[in-house]
């Protein structure tokens, strides 16, 4: 549960006993703008906000009135596993700045607030962002410059990548690199100017999208996010996080539906006769996005220094015996592996800032 009021809206309980006047009181002190009252089992009975209580002034009720006369007794409540973007979006249909969360006895067990869930949220997860590739499609792009740091809409992919993070609340990565790192390293430092902290796993030698997890300095104490650093998507980290970890899963793999038409009609057969048609049938798999949320316990299957690529590396954990786990995503992704793919993210993104800079 994301619990967004940090434990004060303990504070705005309130018993069914209470009065206009305790709410009143209550609203004053605890400053989050509404009053969940209960009953003595601690289920939530209803909420009472500011304009519930004028309302009920207007009607002829008095301070000493009882709470129940102006309580609101059809709120909409949220379990406490479900998604922040959700909240958001109950919030912004039914216009409201405040959903409490309730278990299955309907008891209160948290509330989520606007300000809160507007707010990205604190992360002490690791990102680790696999940046060392050679770009051999991208040449001669890459040539002198490593492929992370190809501009886009005027910002290198990789800074793209970091700010997105960023705004979702991560402060602390990794950066892989091998080919031209130094380069990075040079634009990027230890992160300071994007308000962030960064550090640097250097490869000897190409370790694969995986292996470089293995010569890790400080073993991460909590699950940690890694993606390819040529990887650009609109994906809300913070949710495939909240995914694995509510799976309990030693690894996750964000995975997207892709889908290819054949371009001719297919003539279905048994033997030599003829039992049917499909006219240029779509098939659909789902493909490995490069983004992936790993335990700590994962580097345990790991060789320090051998190569090691992320397929390879789920392939292991299912070996052992480990739970691996995938999640859709259904957001804008781009893999920008080819000349076409850079040109069509830098149209994306010079459209997407248009279209920002119009609101």
């Amino acid at each position: 549960m994301v619990n967004s009021t940090n434990e004060i809206w303990r504070r705005a309980l309130l018993p069914l006993d209470a009065t206009i006047q305790d709410a009143i009181r209550n609203l004053d002190e605890v400053a989050i703008r509404v009053v969940l009252i209960i009953n003595q089992d601690g289920e939530l009975e209803g909420t009472v906000s500011d304009g519930d209580i004028r309302r009920g002034l207007l009607r002829g009720l008095d301070l000493s009135s009882p709470i129940t006369s102006v309580v609101h007794r059809n709120s909409i409540v949220v379990p406490p596993a479900i998604a922040r973007d959700t909240v958001l979006h109950l919030m912004v249909a039914n216009k409201i700045q405040q959903v409490p969360v309730v278990n299955d006895q309907r008891q209160v067990v948290g509330l989520h607030l606007w300000d809160n869930v507007t707010a990205p949220p604190d992360l002490e997860n690791l990102m680790v962002i696999m940046a060392g590739g050679i770009g051999v499609r991208l040449r001669p792009h890459t040539d002198n410059c490593p492929k992370p740091l190809l501009p886009v809409a005027g910002k290198p992919m990789l800074q793209h990548i970091i700010e997105r993070a960023k705004h979702q609340g991560f402060s602390k990565f990794v950066l892989a690199i091998h080919y031209l790192g130094h380069m990075i390293e040079d634009f990027f430092g230890a992160g300071e100017s994007l308000g962030v902290r960064i550090s640097y796993l250097r490869e000897p030698s190409p370790l694969g999208t995986a292996g470089a997890l293995g010569i890790l300095d400080q073993r991460p104490d909590s699950p940690f996010v890694v993606t390819n650093g040529d990887v650009l998507t609109d994906i809300h980290y913070g949710e495939l996080l909240d995914f694995h970890v509510r799976r309990a899963a030693a690894a996750t793999m964000a995975v997207r539906v892709f889908e290819w038409q054949h371009p001719f009609g297919v003539v279905q057969t048994r033997g030599d006769e003829i039992i049917g048609f499909e006219e240029k049938p779509v098939a659909r798999s789902h493909i490995n996005a490069g983004i992936y949320v790993l335990e700590p316990k994962v580097l345990d299957f790991l060789e320090e220094g051998a190569r090691c690529d992320m397929p390879g590396l789920f392939e292991l954990l299912q070996a052992g015996g480990e739970k691996t786990i995938a999640y859709p995503m259904h957001e804008p992704w781009l893999d920008v592996g080819r000349p076409d793919d850079l040109n069509r993210a830098k149209i994306e993104k010079e459209e997407n800032n248009a279209a920002n800079r119009t609101k």
